[in-house]
């Protein structure tokens, strides 16, 4: 099926482009979502008539979208999740999360702008990607955390892996004083029984009278 397209469309072409694509394509997305027309004489010629209209409501657009895109690229926004205690989520950060964590934030995003690449389904930063327009893409990553705290953690480059094992020598440690102190609580009592027995035998002197 021959479409023209409305505006720039990744991987198919430029506006005003004439492409061929799946009629299911066109009449799932293309056509409903308003990015292409079917390429009839009657739909080519409107698009000629209305053209520079198109353009300049494209370049207005794509204005805005590079203003929000120099204030969203590189931003970092908290998800926080239950998790188990290898960093497993139970269940997974969706694109509605992202587009809510950023739109919370005071940047206006809609899902349908969020591209996740695979499921997000673990603990840590994860870099998304955004579509503000047909010509501006930008990243930002979610940091996924089961609190704020171990957020700012992994914000300042550890991972879960690292919090846990962290955690874990940290645990040893305080056993293993502990232990140092029972040990030396008994050989202080040990000291005070040798010292009480060499108090109570009886002098040489004493043997000797």
């Amino acid at each position: 099926m021959q479409v023209i397209l409305l505006e720039r469309v990744a991987k198919l072409g430029q506006m005003g482009d004439v492409v061929d694509v799946k009629p299911g394509y066109a009449r799932n997305f293309l056509l409903p979502q308003g990015k292409a027309l079917s390429a009839s004489a009657a739909n080519i010629a409107g698009f000629e008539n209305q053209k520079a209209q198109l353009e300049a409501r494209n370049l207005e657009t794509r204005k805005e979208a590079e203003a929000l895109g120099s204030r969203l690229d590189g931003q970092q926004f908290i998800v926080i999740r239950q998790a188990s205690d290898g960093g497993n989520l139970y269940g997974s950060v969706t694109t509605r999360d992202a587009a809510e964590a950023a739109s919370e934030a005071g940047f206006s995003l809609d899902r349908k702008q969020v591209i996740i690449d695979r499921p997000i389904k673990e603990l840590g930063l994860h870099s998304v990607t955004v579509t503000l327009h047909p010509e501006v893409t930008v990243s930002m990553t979610l940091n996924v955390a089961r609190s704020p705290e171990e957020a700012d953690l992994q914000a300042s480059g550890k991972t879960i892996q690292e919090l846990a094992a962290e955690e874990e020598a940290e645990a040893e440690f305080e056993i293993a004083e502990l232990f140092d102190d029972i040990g030396a609580a008994e050989m202080d009592d040990r000291d005070d029984d040798r010292s009480f027995a060499r108090d109570e035998a009886p002098s040489g002197e004493d043997d000797k009278a």
